[in-house]
Parts: structure tokens; C-alpha cells; sequence
């Protein structure tokens, strides 16, 4: 038999009499052994590759084969006996796994930690040239610490858009991690300081230090799967977030690095201290995604009340940690990741056994009757098939979770939109969006809106799992007509048969019967009930909220009442609105109508002036355009709606300046919202919004120094 037959049968049986695992310790028979070249009896490791998280997000540099083949003499590693297509045998030294003798969390002695940053000294003098080739997308300057970073971080990016990784996209993008994180993360990424590049390791930790049997160093290094080329800053920053020292030994662990490396290479320890947190904010942002992609995969092999609370932990603490560095925001509830993980796996579930196997149920809500285009069992088909959605099938906003989906047996597609329970929108609905968008489908005008399908709760068919009273609703679906593209929304500003189209809409809405919707007591006024609303909005800001607009000069509660108080408004005939038609609430046709409105939840009873002025305040408006939306909108509307409006407009202006620098100040303090775009290019412009608030009010901004959170602009 031909040696590398007798090789494979040997790694097969390995394989199969202790499965699970990358590293299989086993001891050599008299065939294979005779074909190695070793005694028989002799230990090896027979490597398998395995789809772990870290395999599925880590970019590959080498194939491991051929590096321990160039590192063989000058470090210690393993001796690369045989490999061929998804196995390698390496020969085997004994000894113990460092988490075993010293735990997560433990301190590390002070002697082994010298023995550690020695290792790392001697990995840092192994130049390029004695490794095998780069690829072709590293950087060639090799010096560009921050060219490095770049490329780790769009590397990473990359292979999250493969296909296996590509099927957790849509499991992100419902726990608020929008699909360009990393992108964005790329481009805060600062001018660093120039070091030499070196070898890496790139997964130096607890878990893949071993200490020889014979208790004396070197310490072995046997996985060198993640190795790389580049900043050896880096490979510190690895080894720190993983290895999990103890808080009051971190400093020390840094401090022995650089004394070890400045004696073996002084230049690589150039800018440490000031470089050193944004690889450390890389590696949370990095390990977000393997923890979440191992969470997940977790509960394919138990999905148990047990399994789903430790998946839904190490997720909390996950996106915790990555919430600094990716900007993430608020992060969910415990309760709402549970939700998401939950659902995600029933689909996963039902896929393997079957559409039978469902454990998702739910119970229509008798408001809104069982549609004939979309009966009750396909409402349970969507509710299967959301949780597997892809990413560019799930729309994070300010307050929904939004899966499209292509039901069989359904002509069209529909979207499932569940709220968010983390969203503390400070700006209150006072309408049900179902009985609105139903209303205007029954009133016939001419108004582009999503029809409602169905309401109801989703829940658990397994009376042990706690998965119960999920509020959603299903929509038919107003995007392109190739789901794959996503919506087109006119987020630079509408075209002028665009604006048309809008002015045209608002002035349908003025013909929906809004009496049986109820709109809770918007008194006389309504612009005096819109000012009080916005009073009632700042005097509700939490505590902290308050204190950074009072020192940056927005006024309380009863000073703004004051204010607001002097202005006047012509009291205009009310219709319905939508109440926040801002660019992604507005989505773009190819056919007629050119626009639909969308996110009916914000919809009220009011002054149609006040819609196309804070449309206009929402939305980039150029002045052309804006006078074209007046003119129509004057003309097309009946003068009781429009009546004195030329001199009450600006005063709807002012108001939503005042209303956007509380509210958007409120979520840099707080984190609410950020990963909604809208909500993202508002805060942006933060510095502006403030600068123009407090001039309406007659008053003067004071965005000193160090008083706006990061992203507002004006610190």
C-alpha cells in the first residue's frame, strides 16, 4: 500500500474513534509508523480541520504545513510528519495545556509569565524571508501599521461574506450589529506608529500554550493555524483579550511584553501605549462574532431551556464588549436576545427535520381578520422561515427588527417586523399603525402604503421553552422586486417627480376618514399641543440627558414652555399624517407611484404643515425642491388645510430643530438607536442641529470640549 494511503486510513481511524475536536493524540501502529519513519507506539497529533467560529471569521495566512516546515529549528513547534487534503499528522510533545495548570481569570506567576514573553521575543525576530510566501492581499509596505489593521480588519469583513459565515448575517443584523460594522470600524482606524512587521502567532493564549511534561521551557506552541505577518502589537493584543488576566496583572502582562521584545527588537515596541487599544478594540470587536457564530452553533447540538440561556449569556457579554468599539449602541436585553436565538434555531430546527417539526407557534389577534392573499398557515410558513433570513433580507430601524421573506404559495413578498424591546423612544405614537394602514386601504385614496396581513404573538409549541408573547406583524413588502437589492431609499434628497409624487400622497392623506381612529386629545390647538408634547418630551429625559443640555445651553422644561409659548400658528383643518416620513420611512419604485411610504408607528392626527415641514427637516432638501413641494402643496390641497401657511411654516421649523437637539442628544448619552441609519447621519450632524436649535431659540450653544459622547460632532 502507497505510503499516503497508509497515512489516510490511519488519520481515518483516528478520526473516527475519537470524534469532535481539531487535535487527536494517538499513537502510531507498525504500517504507518515504518511509513513516518518513527518507532511504533511513538504519539502523535492527527489535525482534522473543523468549522469553529474562529476558523470561520480569522483569516488565513499560510497553509499550516508549510510554515511549520519554515519555523522548524528556530521555534518550538510541532514537526509536520504528513498532510494532505483535511488532515496532518505532527509529531507530539508532552506535556500540560496552560488553562489547566492556571485557569481563566487566574493570575499567571511571575516566572511563567517571563517564559511566555520570552516566547513571544523569539517570535518576533523570524523575518519574512524565512517564511513562505505572502499572499497577494497583505500589505507590501511593511512598516504600515495602520495599513496592517486596515487589511485585518476588511479581511475579516470578507470572509464574514462568505457563504457558511453569510448564514449568520441575518442573526447580526437582528442583535443590532449592522452589516458594515467592521467597514466603519475600518475607517475610524487612526495613523499608527510605524513598526517593523514580524511573524505572529495570532492565537497565543491559556489554550495553546503547553507546558513539557519534563516541567521545564520552552513553552510549546502546537496550533499555528492563525499565523500571520504583520504589527507584532497585534499578536500582544490577541494574547491580552484571550489569555484574561486578572485586571490588576493586565499592566504587568504589557510591561513584560515590551521589556522582552524592546531587549529582542527594539522598534517593535514603538507607540505602544498610545497604538495598543485599538488592536485590543479590533480583537472585542473580532471575538463579537465568533462567540455569537459558536452560540449559535451551539444550540444545533442542544437546544434546551439550559443551552439556550448559556448561548443567550455569551452573547449578552459578546455584544457588550463590542459595543465600544463597533459603536453598536444600546445592547439587547437578555430576554430579546433569547427571543432571536430562539427563533433562528427553531428554523434552523424545522430545515433538518422537516417544515412538520414546527416549534414556533402563534395566535392571531382578532383586530385584524384573516387575509385571503395570505391565510393564517402562511403567516406560520413566515414565521419559519425568519429566523434563517440572510442579512440583506433583515432591516434593523430605530424601533423595529424588519425580515423580508418570499412565502411559497404567496404572489408577492411579505416583511415580518417585530419592535424592538431595548428601543426608549422618547417620542411617543399615539396611533395603532395596523388600524391606520388599514383605514387608509379602506378609504381607497390614492396613497402608496404597506397593507396589513396579519397581527399576533409568536411562542414556543414546547410548553418548556419560556418563547412567549412575541408581538409582530406581517406587511406586504414595498422594496424592489430582487429582495437581494434591498430597498432604495432617497436618502440625498427626493427627485422632483419624487417630491411631486410625495405632495400628491399628502394630499390623499387629507381624504382618509380618521374618526374611528381615535387620536387621544390633541386639544384646540395644535400647535400648542405640539409644543406641549415637546416639553413633556425634555422634562422626561433622564437625568443625565438633562445635565448635558443644560450645559450646552438648551433650556429645561419650564423655560422651553416659555419659549414655545410666544410663537402662534394658524389653527388649519386636521388629517391624518404619517409623522415621520424621513428618507428610510420613504422607498423607492419602479413602476407608479415613485414613492411608498413606510413605518406607519409614528402616524397621528394633525396639521398637514407640520408632515412637509418636518419632512423637509428630515430629509436633504434643496431650495429648488423645497419650493416646488410648497407650490404644489398649496395648489393641491384644500385651503382649509393650508390656510396661513406661508408665515406659520417656519415656526414648525424652529420646533423640529428644538426637537431634534434633545432627542438626538439624548441618544449620543444614552446609546439608543445608533446602529438605525437615519438615526446615524442625524448624530453626525449633531454639532449643526445644536448650533441651529439654540439660535431659534434666541439662545447661545456651548459645546465645550469633552461634553458631546463620541459622534456628536460639536466635542
Amino acid at each position: 500500500m502507497r505510503t499516503d494511503a497508509v497515512v489516510r486510513e490511519f488519520v481515518a481511524r483516528a478520526l473516527a474513534a475519537e470524534p469532535g475536536g481539531s487535535r487527536r493524540v494517538v499513537p502510531l501502529t507498525g504500517p504507518v509508523a515504518r511509513a513516518l519513519g518513527r518507532e511504533p507506539g511513538t504519539l502523535v497529533a492527527v489535525r482534522a480541520p473543523r468549522p469553529d467560529a474562529a476558523a470561520t471569521v480569522a483569516p488565513r495566512t499560510w497553509p499550516e504545513p508549510d510554515l511549520l516546515r519554515a519555523l522548524r529549528g528556530l521555534l518550538p513547534v510541532p514537526e509536520c510528519l504528513a498532510a494532505g487534503e483535511g488532515y496532518a499528522v505532527h509529531s507530539h510533545v508532552e506535556g500540560v495545556v496552560l488553562a489547566r495548570r492556571c485557569p481563566p481569570g487566574a493570575p499567571v506567576g511571575r516566572p511563567l509569565l517571563d517564559h511566555i514573553t520570552a516566547l513571544f521575543a523569539a517570535i518576533v525576530q523570524v523575518r519574512a524571508p524565512l517564511l513562505p510566501p505572502l499572499p497577494a492581499d497583505r500589505p507590501r509596505n511593511h512598516t504600515d501599521s495602520q495599513g496592517y489593521l486596515r487589511t485585518l480588519v476588511h479581511l475579516t469583513d470578507r470572509r464574514l461574506h462568505r457563504p457558511e459565515p453569510a448564514r449568520y448575517g441575518g442573526l447580526f443584523v437582528a442583535l443590532g450589529v449592522p452589516e458594515d460594522a467592521l467597514r466603519r470600524f475600518a475607517d475610524r482606524v487612526p495613523a499608527l506608529t510605524r513598526r517593523p512587521y514580524t511573524l505572529l502567532h495570532g492565537d497565543l493564549h491559556r489554550g495553546t500554550l503547553v507546558l513539557p511534561a519534563a516541567g521545564t521551557p520552552p513553552l510549546h506552541c502546537p496550533d499555528w493555524e492563525h499565523a500571520g505577518y504583520g504589527d507584532p502589537v497585534h499578536d500582544l493584543a490577541v494574547h491580552l483579550v484571550r489569555t484574561r488576566y486578572p485586571d490588576h496583572q493586565r499592566s504587568e502582562a504589557v510591561d513584560a511584553w515590551a521589556a522582552a521584545v524592546r531587549r529582542a527588537r527594539p522598534p517593535a515596541v514603538a507607540g505602544l501605549g498610545r497604538d495598543l487599544p485599538h488592536y485590543t478594540a479590533f480583537e472585542r470587536a473580532r471575538s463579537l462574532y465568533t462567540d455569537v457564530i459558536r452560540a449559535a452553533r451551539s444550540l444545533a447540538d442542544a437546544f434546551d431551556e439550559a443551552a439556550l440561556a448559556r448561548a443567550t449569556a455569551a452573547v449578552r457579554a459578546a455584544l457588550l464588549a463590542a459595543a465600544e468599539p463597533l459603536r453598536l449602541g444600546r445592547v439587547p436585553e437578555e430576554d430579546e436576545i433569547e427571543r432571536v436565538l430562539f427563533r433562528r434555531t427553531a428554523a434552523a430546527t424545522a430545515r433538518r427535520r422537516g417544515t412538520a417539526a414546527r416549534a414556533v407557534g402563534w395566535t392571531a389577534d382578532p383586530r385584524v381578520p384573516e387575509h385571503p392573499g395570505f391565510p393564517h398557515r402562511a403567516v406560520a410558513d413566515a414565521l419559519l422561515l425568519e429566523g434563517a433570513a440572510p442579512a440583506d433580507r433583515v432591516f434593523k430601524g430605530a424601533a423595529h427588527v424588519n425580515t423580508v421573506l418570499r412565502v411559497p404559495g404567496t404572489a408577492f413578498p411579505v416583511v415580518v417586523r417585530r419592535e424592538a424591546t431595548v428601543t426608549l423612544r422618547r417620542e411617543r405614537g399615539f396611533l395603532r399603525e395596523h388600524a391606520v394602514l388599514r383605514a387608509i386601504e379602506a378609504s381607497g385614496v390614492p396613497v402608496a402604503a404597506p397593507r396589513v396581513l396579519a397581527l399576533g404573538t409568536s411562542h414556543a409549541t414546547d410548553p418548556a421553552h419560556r418563547y412567549t408573547g412575541d408581538r409582530f406583524t406581517v406587511h406586504t413588502y414595498e422594496g424592489a422586486r430582487d429582495l437581494g437589492r434591498g430597498p432604495e431609499h432617497p436618502v440625498h434628497g427626493l427627485r422632483p417627480p419624487e417630491a411631486d409624487c410625495l405632495v400628491d400622497q399628502l394630499a390623499a392623506l387629507t381624504r382618509v376618514d380618521h374618526t374611528a381612529l381615535a387620536m387621544p386629545g390633541t386639544g384646540p390647538g395644535f400647535y400648542e399641543w405640539l409644543s406641549g408634547q415637546l416639553v413633556a418630551l425634555v422634562a422626561g429625559l433622564p437625568p443625565e440627558s438633562r445635565r448635558v443640555a443644560r450645559l450646552l445651553g438648551l433650556p429645561d422644561a419650564p423655560r422651553l414652555r416659555e419659549i414655545l409659548a410666544r410663537h402662534r400658528v394658524t389653527d388649519r383643518d386636521r388629517a391624518l399624517l404619517h409623522g415621520d416620513l424621513n428618507p428610510w420611512n420613504l422607498v423607492r419604485r419602479e413602476d407608479d407611484p415613485a414613492l411608498t411610504l413606510i413605518d406607519w408607528e409614528m402616524a397621528l392626527v394633525g396639521d398637514p404643515l407640520y408632515e412637509l415641514v418636518r419632512h423637509m427637516h428630515l430629509t436633504p432638501t434643496r431650495p429648488e425642491i423645497r419650493e416646488r413641494m410648497f407650490r404644489r402643496w398649496a395648489d393641491r390641497l384644500d385651503p382649509r388645510f393650508t390656510k396661513g401657511w406661508r408665515q406659520d411654516w417656519p415656526v414648525y421649523r424652529w420646533t423640529e430643530l428644538v426637537r431634534s437637539a434633545y432627542v438626538d442628544l439624548d441618544r449620543l448619552v444614552t446609546g439608543t438607536g445608533l446602529d438605525a441609519p437615519n438615526v446615524r447621519r442625524a448624530l453626525d450632524s449633531y454639532a449643526m442641529t445644536l448650533t441651529a436649535a439654540t439660535a431659534s431659540l434666541g439662545l447661545t450653544c456651548r459645546p465645550g470640549p469633552g461634553l458631546l459622547p463620541p459622534g456628536g460632532g460639536a466635542a
